[in-house]
This record gives C-alpha cells, structure tokens and sequence, in this order.
C-alpha cells in the first residue's frame, strides 16, 4: 500500500511526518535506560512514516491533552489517542490498536470495596487532566467530586498529598506507582476500556484518514502490535479486534 500523492502532501505537508506522541501513559510510550524514546506508539509512528517513504519527527508531550491539542492545531500531523466524542471534534480516528483498562485505587484503609461505591456525595476522585478517563469521568460522574492532577503520572503524588479518597487511572500506570506509594490498593474489576487509536487532524480529509486506518489494520493484523507490546514488556493491554467494514 503505497500513498497517493495527494494523500502523502495531506499527511506529511512539510516533508515528514511529525508523530505527537504522550509519554503520559507507560503503556505507550516512554524513554528506556539509555533515554531514548520507546514503545508501541514510537514503533507505528516510525512504521508510518516509512510507509510513507518519509521520515518521522517525534514531538513529545507529558499529557494526553497537550498532544490532542498539538494534533488538533495541525502541529504534528499524526498522534495517539484514546478515543473521545470531545476529542473528536477536531481529529479523525483509526480504529483503535489497543485496548487498556482504566481503574480506581484507593488507601488499603478506605471503606470502599466496589466501583459502584466511588460515585457518592463526598468522593473525591483524582485524575489526570485531559486524560480519557478524565473526559469520561466528566460525563459519567454525578455525585462525587473530580480533582485534576496536571498529568496521569502525577495522579497518585496528587491523591496522596491531597488526602483523597480514589484515584482513578490506567491499572499499569496506578499499579507502578504502588512502589513509591504502598499502603493502596485497586478496586476490583475497571470502571472503563480505553481504546487506544491513532488519529489525525479532520482538516487533512477522508483520504488521508482512511489510508491512516488501513494502516493500523494491517499493523494489528500482521501481529506488529502484539510483538511491540512483547518488545517493550507491557502487560495487561491487549490488541484490539481487527475493524470490520
């Protein structure tokens, strides 16, 4: 599958291809002992852009929202999101790639056993800001009270400095920071499934969208996901099922 050049001139209108990518979420991205960019979104946007035939400009941010707003701006061409009606109004998506679970911790103390029990009067839940389970939550929550930490990684700093009574995340990400902040506990089960896609800027048209698309379906097909997630040792997210047209 080769670009048209039309569509090469939509995705890559300065000559590469500028790939937002969030190192807000560990699942896909991150820098490896030596520093270095790593993770599942570094390898499709690089895979990208050789399909393209261009090369790739990785334009890094600490949120999930910095970069939508990035991709939302036309400051990078491409970038990877959860997917969200909000989001949605200024970005195209794939289908998504994968699948990850977003979940509540609490203090080992706390009476709360259930995430039935988080939404009460009284609650208040922390979360990253901008974040998809922050955009979700928004919508879903009608008793308790939401506290946005400026970035998913901080989260737990946030909830325990704060004295709060859940924090809300991606289970690895909440799960990692155990280890500087033990005496917590997540609640079983997860209070939503982030679909994780690639998008685009909607400016850029159909058909740039859908060779986009056709993209990230043949990366979960040919098992290219599945083996970056094995690379790079991440557990507890899983490939998304292959879109049906």
């Amino acid at each position: 599958m080769s670009a048209s050049s039309s569509v090469l001139s939509a995705l890559a209108p300065q000559g590469r291809l500028r790939a937002s990518i969030n190192l807000g979420n560990p699942i896909l991205a991150g820098r490896n002992a030596a520093g270095e960019l790593a993770g599942v979104s570094i390898d499709l946007a690089r895979g990208f852009a050789a399909r393209l035939g261009v090369e790739a400009e990785l334009v890094v941010f600490d949120a999930a929202g910095k970069s939508v707003a990035a991709v939302t701006a036309e400051e990078a061409d491409i970038g990877f999101f959860a997917v969200d009606p909000l989001r949605g109004e200024g970005i195209l998506f794939s289908a998504p790639y994968v699948l990850i679970e977003g979940v509540y911790a609490v203090a080992d103390a706390s009476p709360l056993w259930d995430n039935a029990e988080v939404d009460r009067a009284g609650h208040r839940i922390v979360v990253g800001k901008g974040s998809a389970y922050d955009l979700y939550l928004t919508r879903e929550v009608t008793a308790a009270e939401l506290v946005r930490a400026p970035t998913s990684p901080a989260v737990m700093d946030t909830f325990v400095a704060g004295g709060y009574e859940v924090a809300a995340g991606v289970r690895q990400q909440l799960e990692a920071d155990f280890l500087h902040h033990p005496g917590h506990r997540l609640l079983p089960g997860r209070f939503m499934v982030i679909q994780q896609a690639m998008g685009l800027p909607k400016s850029r048209g159909d058909a740039a969208a859908d060779f986009l698309r056709r993209y990230v379906e043949d990366m979960k097909i040919s098992g290219f996901v599945a083996e970056a997630l094995h690379r790079h040792g991440i557990r507890g997210a899983s490939v998304a099922s292959t879109a049906t047209h």
